[in-house]
């Protein structure tokens, strides 16, 4: 199942919130702590996963905009130190799947990213 996933900051840094979206629903929290728009952008793909987990799905294609989520959650960029905790819960989780993979899109593909903007009344 393909399942995607967008975070940020308001203001950045500030309060982070998460998107995802998976089989037709949207997860939307405003309320995941304070860092930046790459701290909420490693929590999406952390909610993404358990969500994916708590829906019982055997294989997850994850499709993120973030160049450097995507590029450390599949071992192509390295991880800084900030985020090594976020990398780690996020490997913790794919451990329980057959297969995860990654990928990265634009923007105006991410549906979890537009539904972002739509909470801020932007589209």
């Amino acid at each position: 199942m393909k399942i995607w996933f967008d975070g940020g900051a308001r203001p950045n840094p500030g309060a982070l919130e998460t998107a995802v979206v998976a089989g037709g629903r949207t997860w939307l929290r405003t309320d995941a702590g304070h860092g930046d728009s790459s701290d909420g952008e490693w929590l999406a793909a952390i909610a993404a996963m358990e969500i994916a987990r708590d829906l019982g799905l055997p294989e997850v294609i994850l499709l993120g905009d973030s160049a450097m989520v995507v590029g450390q959650a599949v071992g192509k960029r390295r991880v800084a130190a900030r985020f090594a905790g976020h990398h780690a819960r996020f490997r913790d989780l794919a451990a329980g799947f057959a297969r995860v993979r990654v990928r990265h899109i634009g923007r105006k593909q991410n549906l979890a990213g537009i539904a972002l903007e739509r909470l801020h009344g932007r589209l």
